[in-house]
C-alpha cells in the first residue's frame, strides 16, 4: 500500500493479492521466513507534508504483513506509520477461523506540517477503490470484505462553512454571491451609520447643550458685568469717600482743637491713606520707559512667560492682600478701644501690620503695573504678538481650569477671580490709553479701540467657554449663576445674613495706585507753565474738577445698582414663590 501526493489516489495493491486461508503460500511465490529479527529502526519525522508518503508492501520491510494459519486468517503485525499526519491501523476483526472481514481504520493525526483534511481524503481514494479490492479477493475464492473507516476529522476551518453556519454575519448567506458593488448599496440603504454608533438623545441632553451654549454664558456674563460695576464702585469709593472722610476728620480736629483718639473707622482710612500715599510714591520713581524697553526687547515666547508669571503673581498678591488688611483693621479695633495701660503696645502692633501693608501694597502695585507694561507692549507691536499673547495666556487659564473637578463654592470664588481679572485689565487699558495720549503720533484712537475691543471680546469669550464647560463636566446648573448673582445684590444692599456666602471681595489699593501714577503725567501736560503758586492754584483747580466728577459717577453707579440689585431680589423671591 502506498500514499501518493498531488491528488493521486491511494491503491492498495497489497490487498489485491492471493491470501490463502492455510499457513502455505500462495503459488509462484517462495515461503516467507518464520522467525527473521527485525533491525530496529529509527523513527523519521517527516514534518514536510510535500513529501511523497509510501508503504512498501514486501514482507522484508516494516509494513503491514498478513499471514494464513490454520485457525484462519489474523494480523501478524499491526505497525503503525505516522506520514504527513496520518497513522494506517490494521487490525484483526475476529479471530474467528473463518474471517469475514477486514477492517482498515484510518485515522488523523495531526503533526507539525502534516497533511490537512482535504489532501487526506485525496490519498484515500474513492469507494471504487474499495469495491475492486474486494472483487479481487472474491476473484480468488476468499469470502473477505475489506472495509474502510471513513476519515475522523477535527471541527472544520472552512471560511465558506463558517459563513454558512452563521447565519447573521455579516447579513445573510447571500453574503458570498454578492458583488461589491452590490454590498456597498446595501450597505448606503441598511448597513452601519453615525446614528447606530451613538445612542439617542432625549430633553435631558438637549436641556445640557442649551445650557452649555446659552443659559450658562448669559448668566455668568451677567454676574461678571454686575461685579465689575461693584468693584468699580470700590475704587471710586476709595479715591473719593475715603479722601473725605479723611478731611472731615481734620476739619474736626481743627474746628475743636482737641486730640480725641479716633475709633476704628477713621483709623482703617488713615492707614488706607498712608497705604495708597507711599504706593504712588514708590511708582512715581519707576522709570516706565526703561521697563518698557527691557519687555519690548523679548520675543513673543518671553512675553507670554512674563505675562504668565505676573498674573500669577497677582492672585497671590490678591490673596495676601487681603489677609494683610484684615489684620491691619483688627489692630485698628484694638487701638481704637484699648486702656491706657495697652495703648502702647497696641500702637507699635498697628504700626507694624501698617508697615507690612504698605510693603505687600506696594509689591502688589508694581506687579499690576508691569503687567499693564507688557499688554501695552504687545498691543504697540506689528507682529500680532497681542493676538497670541491673548490666546496662550487664555488657552492655559482654561486648561489648568476646566478639566479639574470643582464644587459649586469654588466656582464661586472662580467667578470672583475672573471679576477682578475683568477689572485689572480695563485698568491696563487706561494705562496704554494714557501713554498713547502722552508719547502716541499720528492718528491713534481708532487702533487703540480695535485692539481694546479685541482684548475684551477674548475675555469675554473665553470666560464663557471656561464656565460653560466647568458646569458640564461638574452637572451644574445655569440656575448657580442665578444664586451668585442674588448673593452679590444682597451684598449691595447690605441685607445679607451672618451665615450667608462669600462676599465678593476687591481691595482697590494697588490698581488705584497704578491709576494714580499713569494719569499724573497727564494732568502735568495741562497745567500752564508759570510761577509756583499759579500751577498750585490749577493743580488745585483740576484736582477739585476731577473729584466733582468722580464723586458724580459714584453716586450715579451705586444708585443704578441699588435699584437692579432690588429689582432682580424681587424677581428672585417670585420666581421662587412661583416655584414653591
Amino acid at each position: 500500500m502506498s500514499f501518493r501526493s498531488n491528488g493521486r489516489n491511494l491503491s492498495f495493491e497489497i490487498l489485491s493479492g492471493y491470501i490463502p486461508s492455510s499457513g502455505e503460500p500462495p503459488p509462484g511465490e517462495v515461503a516467507p521466513r518464520r522467525k527473521r529479527k527485525r533491525k530496529p529502526r529509527k523513527k523519521k519525522h517527516n514534518t514536510d507534508s510535500n513529501i511523497p508518503l509510501e508503504m512498501i508492501p514486501n514482507s522484508d520491510d516494516e509494513s503491514l504483513l498478513l499471514h494464513a494459519q490454520d485457525i484462519g486468517f489474523k494480523v501478524l503485525e499491526s505497525s503503525r506509520s505516522v506520514c504527513g499526519g496520518s497513522t494506517t491501523v490494521v487490525n484483526q476483526v475476529d479471530d474467528s477461523p473463518s474471517v469475514s472481514c477486514v477492517r482498515f481504520e484510518l485515522r488523523q493525526r495531526n503533526v507539525n506540517g502534516g497533511l490537512g483534511d482535504a489532501d487526506v481524503s485525496d490519498e484515500l481514494g474513492s469507494n471504487k477503490d474499495v469495491q475492486d479490492v474486494n472483487t479481487g479477493f472474491k476473484r480468488e475464492g476468499h469470502d473477505v470484505d475489506v472495509r474502510f473507516k471513513g476519515l475522523e476529522k477535527e471541527k472544520s476551518l472552512d471560511w465558506n462553512q463558517v459563513l454558512k453556519d452563521n447565519a447573521g454575519f455579516p447579513h445573510d448567506s447571500s453574503f458570498l454571491e454578492k458583488s461589491p458593488l452590490k454590498y456597498f448599496l446595501g450597505e448606503v440603504y441598511s448597513g452601519n451609520s453615525l446614528r447606530s454608533t451613538i445612542s439617542v438623545g432625549n430633553e435631558k441632553k438637549r436641556q445640557r447643550v442649551y445650557n452649555s451654549m446659552f443659559h450658562v454664558p448669559w448668566r455668568c456674563e451677567r454676574l461678571i458685568v454686575a461685579g465689575f460695576f461693584v468693584c468699580l464702585d470700590s475704587f471710586l469709593s476709595l479715591l473719593t469717600i475715603m479722601p473725605a472722610r479723611i478731611l472731615m476728620t481734620i476739619w474736626k480736629l481743627l474746628k475743636t482743637r482737641q486730640l480725641l483718639r479716633p475709633n476704628a473707622a477713621e483709623l482703617a482710612d488713615y492707614g488706607c491713606f498712608i497705604v495708597l500715599g507711599l504706593g504712588v510714591a514708590s511708582l512715581q520713581m519707576i522709570d516706565i520707559s526703561l521697563i518698557y524697553h527691557v519687555i519690548r526687547g523679548q520675543g513673543t515666547i518671553k512675553l507670554y512667560v512674563v505675562y504668565n508669571v505676573l498674573e500669577i503673581f497677582d492672585k497671590l498678591c490678591q490673596s495676601f492682600g487681603e489677609d494683610v488688611l484684615q489684620v491691619l483693621f483688627n489692630s485698628a479695633e484694638g487701638l481704637s478701644s484699648c486702656s491706657k495701660d495697652n495703648l502702647t503696645s497696641e500702637l507699635m502692633q498697628f504700626v507694624l501690620d501698617e508697615a507690612i501693608a504698605v510693603i505687600a501694597f506696594v509689591v502688589h502695585s508694581f506687579v499690576l503695573l508691569a503687567q499693564a507694561i507688557t499688554l501695552s507692549t504687545c498691543i504697540i507691536a506689528h507682529n500680532n504678538a497681542l493676538l497670541a499673547l491673548l490666546v496662550s495666556n487664555n488657552f492655559a487659564e482654561i486648561k489648568s481650569n476646566v478639566f479639574k473637578r470643582v464644587s459649586k463654592e469654588n466656582l464661586h470664588n472662580l467667578v470672583y477671580y475672573d471679576i477682578i481679572e475683568r477689572f485689572h485689565i480695563m485698568t491696563f487699558l487706561l494705562f496704554v490709553l494714557a501713554q498713547n495720549l502722552l508719547e502716541a503720533e499720528g492718528p491713534w484712537f481708532s487702533s487703540f479701540v480695535w485692539n481694546a475691543l479685541e482684548v475684551y471680546v477674548c475675555e469675554i469669550l473665553i470666560d464663557a467657554v471656561k464656565h460653560s464647560f466647568l458646569a458640564k463636566f461638574n452637572e451644574i446648573k445655569p440656575v448657580a449663576y442665578s444664586d451668585f448673582l442674588e448673593d452679590l445684590c444682597r451684598q449691595i444692599l447690605n441685607d445679607k445674613p451672618d451665615e450667608c456666602q462669600k462676599d465678593l471681595t476687591f481691595i482697590p489699593l494697588a490698581p488705584a495706585c497704578v491709576v494714580i501714577r499713569v494719569l499724573t503725567p497727564v494732568y502735568a501736560t495741562l497745567l500752564p507753565s508759570g510761577p509756583f503758586h499759579w500751577r498750585v492754584f490749577w493743580i488745585i483747580v483740576w484736582s477739585s474738577l476731577t473729584y466733582i466728577m468722580l464723586a458724580v459717577f459714584k453716586t450715579l453707579v451705586i444708585l443704578l445698582l441699588r435699584f437692579l440689585a432690588t429689582w432682580y431680589v424681587n424677581l428672585r423671591l417670585k420666581t421662587k414663590q412661583h416655584v414653591d
